[in-house]
């Protein structure tokens, strides 16, 4: 027997629905915790003393690596996580307990290891390039009245979430006691166990619902090649065979990345296209989306499609960076609508399109609204808006949020149908969903140089609209065209006067 995994349902796919479903998940996250330390700086002449530069520093920041990486990822994405580590009683240790105390969603439970040493990774930055990474850790397992105590706490934990994830870095807190006894508990609870492995031999893993492994490892786990997508899946159904788990979510960096079911048809999930700033952490983001899609119910092929996603959102960050619910809803509006050109996007997208069209000299105006049965209304109000400048970008509501804010049965039209028609006026350049209730998170990043809204709001009521002027924008009022409303035009369908 091994810990539950959601059934497959239909074809996969990403909607928002699915990113937003991760709110409903309750993760339990154990494993190796570390402090991720950057020290950016610049390089102007090479040490007179060795043969290596010289970094004048000008920052630096802190952020939780390792397992705290995975656990703080499922916060960005709107989970709930319960997160059990160790540390040592040293600075370190201090200042992962205050970066996990000071998280939202999070229930912390830092043990501490008086003769332990926290492990701390120090990476030099300069002009965009890692120089050096040194490493202060000591790798020993734990003792046995802190694998007791851990155990304990895991075993009331899991009766209380969804999925368990075991992120080991090899550092010493997953035991081969510990591990054996948190997926014999999830097993008996009917909790699925997703685990990202360090350990060759994969049977310290048995009964776990998915195992996370990159190519490398499990090449060296199965002690086969693992170049095309055949010797990927074969190689992972020789180490499910023996290790007794349900499937293998396999990352392969350029290649994207697959899921391979012990019983059923593998899905091979292509890479993102994007530039890859830093990869640090990628892998930590991966796990966590899938864990805890996997938590909120979402079938592993669709999981393991968002894992991807997010996966590749990370990698063109600097640093031990997290992908959040927004970001996951950009990137797959993005993805969604690639087949209408290239007048639907992603967030990431628009910024480099706005980029593209500030460089060529073109001023970008921007409006946004909910768009359901577009109007006459609506096209005065985009015709003005694209008059204030040579660009219009439009923001458009999210199922989700147009449900938010108009209620019950609205909207009428799915966000695809709004999207394609918007996408199909002449005035509109450019197209945007967003799930948030407010475009302030757009404005933000795209910055346009004029906001139109209709006449029936006062300029001071205008979101964003304090923003926008404040780095040299101005705020526009369409003058509206009366007698057209989507709620009258609704509540008339409906047979009301």
């Amino acid at each position: 027997m091994t810990s539950a995994i959601p059934a497959e349902g239909e074809p996969a796919a990403l909607s928002a629905a699915t990113v937003e479903a991760l709110a409903k998940a309750r993760v339990l996250c154990i494993g190796d915790v570390m402090l991720d330390r950057y020290l950016y700086g610049s390089v102007e002449r090479v040490s007179p003393e060795a043969p290596v530069p010289v970094v004048r520093i000008e920052r630096e920041s802190e952020m939780l690596g390792g397992a705290g990486n995975v656990a703080r990822n499922v916060v960005a994405l709107g989970g709930q996580v319960a997160f059990v580590t160790v540390v040592g009683d040293d600075l370190a240790g201090r200042a992962i307990t205050q970066a996990v105390g000071a998280l939202a969603r999070m229930d912390p439970f830092v043990l501490v290891d008086r003769g332990r040493t926290t492990t701390v990774k120090t990476r030099f930055v300069a002009g965009g390039q890692q120089l050096l990474r040194a490493d202060r850790e000591v790798a020993a397992p734990l003792h046995d009245d802190l694998v007791r105590e851990i155990v304990r706490l895991a075993s009331d934990a899991i009766a209380e979430c969804d999925v368990v994830v075991l992120s080991d870095y090899a550092k010493g807190v997953l035991t081969p006691a510990l591990i054996a006894a948190v997926i014999g508990r999830a097993e008996a609870l009917g909790r699925p166990v997703v685990v990202d492995p360090k350990n060759s031999d994969f049977r310290r893993y048995r009964g776990a619902a998915a195992i996370t492994p990159n190519r490398l490892e499990l090449s060296q786990a199965a002690q086969a090649p693992v170049a095309t997508n055949a010797e990927v899946v074969s190689a992972a159904r020789r180490v499910l065979g023996f290790c007794k788990a349900e499937a293998m979510l396999v990352t392969r960096g350029a290649q994207g990345l697959s899921y391979i079911p012990r019983q059923g048809e593998p899905t091979h999930v292509p890479a993102v296209q994007r530039e890859v700033f830093d990869p640090s952490g990628a892998g930590d983001t991966t796990i966590a989306a899938f864990a805890t899609a996997l938590g909120a119910g979402t079938p592993p092929a669709i999981a393991a499609r968002l894992a991807n996603l997010a996966g590749g959102i990370v990698v063109g960050k600097a640093g031990t960076a997290v992908a959040d619910a927004a970001e996951l809803l950009h990137a797959i509006a993005g993805a969604r609508f690639s087949d209408l050109g290239d007048k639907v996007a992603g967030l990431d997208t628009a910024v480099a399109r706005v980029a593209a069209w500030r460089a060529a000299g073109l001023s970008v105006s921007f409006t946004n609204g909910c768009f359901d049965l577009l109007h006459p209304g609506h096209l005065s109000l985009l015709t003005q808006a694209r008059s204030e400048c040579q660009r219009l970008v439009v923001g458009l509501n999210s199922d989700a949020s147009v449900a938010r804010l108009k209620g019950a049965g609205r909207p009428v039209q799915p966000e695809a149908a709004r999207a394609t028609v918007l996408a199909a006026l002449e005035p509109v350049d450019l197209v945007v969903v967003f799930a948030e209730d407010t475009p302030l998170r757009l404005l933000e990043a795209l910055k346009p140089d004029v906001l139109v809204k209709g006449a029936d709001y006062r300029r001071d009521q205008v979101v964003g609209g304090d923003f926008v002027e404040g780095y040299g924008g101005r705020v526009a009022l369409a003058t509206m065209l009366s007698g057209h409303s989507t709620t009258r035009t609704i509540a008339k369908l409906a047979g009301e006067r």
